[in-house]
């Protein structure tokens, strides 16, 4: 029976060779969007593919310009960032590569362990292309590296020629160590510390843009990192770049190409950042139950860049307790919450976390904030250390000012829930504000 099988199966095999394959033949002259939504139609069974998946192609196939090296390059580069030993590998077993410039420039990879920042192939050719085209939409790499003439709307080989020069450029200054590292290190100089903090890859991918871009246009160096801040941090507050990102980003690159910086991040704030914004948009938005959320994440960023205590520490940072995967506490617990009947979407309201050690949170229990908060304050008077190390009230008020908590917290049960949640959501949103101005 076993035989009967193989054979079956083998004779399948063999058929292969005599089914008719299906080809399509496009007009040369059709732009990317139309090529795409044909292939979209005929493939929506299959892998779904998006314009970087055209524009990798695109490259690859050209051996004229040396685009099967730039691929190498893309994809080299983003799988090393991921897993700095497959090094050896590629050194191994691509030896041709191993001779190119590309390889030397992303040689270094081999000893980065940093994950704040691990760019895919889209996201390196979103940027290399964005940052020397001044354009956003990926669309027009793919017509470009075809000799596309958007005037005359015909193709011309120079075009092509250039093209790939600049993106080649664009390539180059992306991989670079000092540019990357520089980068990341602006990043991380936010607050923004662990890679669970960004949620929009997007908002990392401009931020870079404007990096590259600012420094060729010779922006100092100081005013270059106050820029990138404020910027990556108004990107996540604002969420400039959630969802389909490539309309704004040829928005920004236009405009960041042809204003000075200053200008138009003035104008922008002014239009998204007011008053308004402050005082009653970004309260509405921290009236939520999704932990990742990112004006949480933002808030966090901030207690980092402040050097906050954690919720109770004394010594303790929330830099610590985020790096060393610390635990977010609820300030009204959990479990006593629970057991006066609240649901899931109403307990774990983000006003109502805290990074705290786990060893606290553990103290603290079940606890009501007026029963645990009058221990802590007895603390203060030569009681018990029972909940953190903080025995002196002057450090107490403090560490719930760094926590924006309220100091009636001390006097609340359950039947002020909502009345704490909707002090410090306005505590929260004041803290945030005063650290976007401090970038």
């Amino acid at each position: 029976a076993d035989r009967e099988k193989i054979e079956d199966s083998l004779e399948k095999l063999k058929e292969i060779t005599t089914r008719p394959i299906g080809v399509i033949e496009l007009k040369h002259d059709l732009d990317i969007e139309t090529v795409t939504e044909i292939f979209v139609r005929i493939n929506s069974e299959g892998v779904p593919l998006n314009q970087a998946d055209f524009a990798m192609s695109k490259i690859a196939a050209n051996e004229t310009y040396n685009g099967p090296t730039l691929r190498k390059a893309i994809d080299y580069f983003c799988h090393l960032i991921r897993a700095p030993e497959f090094f050896s590998s590629i050194k191994e077993v691509d030896k041709e590569f191993s001779e190119t410039e590309f390889f030397q420039k992303i040689s270094w990879l081999k000893d980065e362990n940093e994950d704040l920042y691990d760019p895919g192939y889209s996201d390196l050719l979103r940027v290399a292309f964005t940052s020397e085209f001044n354009r956003g939409k990926l669309a027009d790499l793919v017509s470009l590296l075809s000799g596309r003439n958007f005037e005359t709307r015909t193709y011309e080989e120079e075009i092509a020629r250039t093209s790939f020069e600049k993106l080649k450029k664009g390539i180059l200054n992306f991989v670079n160590e000092t540019n990357f590292k520089r980068f990341i290190m602006i990043i991380k100089s936010t607050g923004f510390i662990s890679p669970g903090m960004i949620r929009s890859k997007n908002a990392l991918n401009f931020a870079y843009i404007l990096y590259l871009k600012l420094r060729a246009q010779g922006y100092n160096p100081v005013e270059i990192e106050r820029y990138i801040r404020k910027w990556f941090v108004l990107s996540i507050l604002t969420k400039r770049y959630s969802g389909s990102p490539e309309s704004q980003f040829d928005f920004d690159i236009r405009n960041i190409s042809s204003r000075k910086f200053d200008e138009f991040l003035k104008d922008v704030e002014a239009a998204q950042l007011s008053d308004a914004y402050w005082n009653s948009s970004l309260i509405q938005s921290l009236k939520t139950s999704v932990a990742s959320s990112p004006y949480f994440n933002v808030f966090l960023a901030a207690q980092v860049k402040f050097n906050d205590k954690g919720f109770l520490s004394r010594d303790i940072t929330v830099k610590d307790l985020i790096s060393q995967r610390g635990d977010i506490h609820h300030i009204f617990p959990k479990d006593y919450l629970k057991s006066k009947g609240l649901k899931r979407s109403e307990y774990n309201q983000i006003a109502n976390y805290a990074y705290t050690q786990s060893e606290i949170n553990i103290k603290i229990g079940k606890k009501s904030p007026k029963e645990y908060l009058s221990g802590v304050f007895k603390q203060c008077e030569g009681g018990e250390l029972k909940y953190g190390g903080i025995s002196n009230k002057q450090m107490l008020l403090q560490n719930l000012k760094e926590n924006c908590i309220p100091e009636d917290t001390k006097d609340m049960e359950f039947e002020q829930f909502e009345h704490f949640l909707e002090k410090r959501r306005i505590l929260m949103a004041k803290k945030i504000k005063e650290y976007y101005y401090s970038l």
